[in-house]
């Protein structure tokens, strides 16, 4: 199968390469050219794009080129530039996917797109996106261009919180005070079981749809926190409990037997 995958990071990457051990095609695209000999190494045809509101600077056409399966893997990259405009650049992108042979489009989006309340709504995927934040008004509005689109089929994969390699919320919390909703449930999910799922919904064709992810057991936030910390060996982070917490519980019915998959990386390891 020939296989485009649009933003080879922290994700990307590994995903790249699992599909490639398959005996995949695999296009991956880099905004910095630097990284073009790493992507080569891994066996991936290397493209650097960089996606504007205003334009898509790099061969975009060729990317596309004889391409079944787009999976889009890109930030809304509104903490290092709150201005930019992430539905602009999708935007840009769709005439590009609609002149191309896609028909089969995975859109990685985050269960941020739900609001976090103080009654901690289980959600599933017959919830209507809420968010009020920026990021989750433009990867909603992201995710509705895409899904009305009539020229390909778009799945919204909604991944919780990403653990993994060089990644993990407690390095960033460890030793803080004052962190806010500490019974809030925590969603949060590994890059194992993300690449796992991403694999189940092309070999289950499991196209025109939305699916939420994230690890099936869902601890507070004090009590995963402070559990991990103590693990790594790290300051226990303090908790602010002088507010009401919100948060919310992500259900993973659908996807589990839509996909017949089964979370295999426990976020407590």
């Amino acid at each position: 199968m020939n296989i485009a995958i649009l933003g080879c990071g922290w994700l990307g990457l590994p995903l790249a390469k699992s599909f490639i051990e398959e005996g995949n095609f695999v296009k991956g695209s880099t905004t910095n050219r630097n990284r073009m000999q790493e992507l080569k190494t891994a066996g991936i045809t290397p493209y650097v794009l960089h996606l504007f509101a205003e334009g898509i600077q790099g061969d975009i056409s060729a990317f596309l080129a004889e391409t079944e399966v787009l999976i889009i893997d890109i930030p809304p990259g509104l903490r290092k530039d709150p201005q930019s405009d992430f539905v602009g650049k999708i935007g840009r992108l769709a005439p590009y996917i609609e002149k191309s042979p896609v028909k089969n489009v995975l859109f990685i989006s985050s269960t941020s797109v739900f609001e976090d309340t103080e009654d901690f709504p289980e959600i599933t995927e017959e919830d209507q996106p809420d968010g009020t934040s920026k990021a989750a008004q433009q990867l909603i509005s992201a995710e509705n261009l895409l899904k009305k689109n009539k020229n390909f089929e778009t799945t919204v994969l909604r991944f919780g919180g990403l653990l993994g390699p060089e990644r993990h919320p407690v390095n960033f919390l460890a030793g803080r005070s004052g962190i806010k909703n500490p019974k809030a449930p925590v969603n949060l999910i590994k890059q194992e079981d993300c690449i796992g799922i991403i694999h189940k919904i092309i070999e289950k064709k499991a196209w025109g749809t939305e699916l939420n992810a994230s690890w099936p057991e869902h601890p507070s936030k004090e009590e995963y926190y402070t559990g991990i910390a103590k693990e790594k060996n790290l300051a226990a982070p303090e908790f602010d409990h002088g507010t009401p917490s919100k948060g919310k519980i992500i259900n993973t019915d659908k996807l589990r037997e839509l996909l017949e998959f089964e979370f295999k990386k426990d976020i407590t390891n």
